[in-house]
Formats: C-alpha cells, structure tokens, sequence
C-alpha cells in the first residue's frame, strides 16, 4: 500500500513540473515571436507564423522531456 502512495505521489510530481515546464516553454515562444516581428517591423501576420512555428519547437522539447520523464520514473510499469 506504501509503494502506492508513492507512485501516486510521483504521478502528481510528474504533471505538475510537466504543467509548470509546459507554461514555461509556450509563454517563452510566444513572447519571442511577438518581439521578433515587433523588433523587426515584420507585421502581425508574421508575429502570428513565429508565434506558431516557436510554439511547435516548445510542444516538442515538451514531448521529449516528458518522454524522458515518465521512462526515467518508471512510471506505468507494472511491478
């Protein structure tokens, strides 16, 4: 029952630094790409394409990390 507790306990650790990272990584993406086009005068449609090409790479460092997580954690094995 302990070993339980602590896989949910991890389980929960888990999602929110993958909740927390996740905020981090889009909230950088989108500022940058609204500061790129505002720097360089490109308009909002290109503010708006880098907004969405950043938050690409952002969804996927965030798929890698928690990948790497969840094997790292051992987390969904069955003991």
């Amino acid at each position: 029952m302990a070993e339980e507790s602590g896989t949910w306990r991890t389980m929960i650790m888990v999602i929110s630094l993958g909740i927390l990272i996740a905020v981090e990584l889009f909230g950088v993406a989108l500022a940058s790409g609204w500061a790129l086009a505002g720097l360089f005068e490109l308009g909002h449609i290109v503010g708006y394409i880098l907004m969405a090409l950043f938050s690409g790479f952002a969804a996927y460092g965030m798929l890698v990390f928690m990948r790497r997580v969840f094997k790292f954690e051992h987390i969904g094995e069955r003991h």
